[in-house]
């Protein structure tokens, strides 16, 4: 079975930085888009940047120029660095991704658990 798994949230103060990465595991053929959402307390999930398999990358307005997604298909992990965080980056965020497993050759799309980002001084 095809496993999302986030990881790199934490405290961080307005301005500073985090690095959040998605693994996947499982019997993996090949991953094709990735893309990181996340919701804050009240709201609805947004999505945040998204990563195609040929590398093209998509950003919301909030985040342009101080997020960069990226991702290692030989590790079969994303990544999303965060630089200047602000308070309303507070969220919980998640990835999601199209995952063709192995042995079905069927596509997953499977979601992560979640890691907590809290944007506070």
């Amino acid at each position: 079975q095809v496993q999302l798994v986030e990881s790199g949230g934490g405290l961080v103060q307005p301005g500073g930085s985090l690095r959040l990465s998605c693994a996947a595991s499982g019997s993996i053929d090949s991953i094709g888009d990735i893309t990181w959402y996340r919701q804050a307390p009240g709201k609805q999930r947004e999505l945040v940047a998204t990563i195609t398999s040929h590398g093209i990358t998509n950003y919301a307005d909030s985040v342009e120029a101080r997020f960069t997604i990226s991702r290692d298909n030989a590790k079969n992990t994303g990544y999303l660095q965060m630089n200047n965080l602000k308070p309303e980056d507070t969220a919980v965020y998640y990835c999601n991704a199209g995952v063709r497993e192995i042995n079905s050759g069927r596509i997953f799309s499977p979601w992560g658990q979640g890691t907590q980002v809290t944007v506070s001084s």
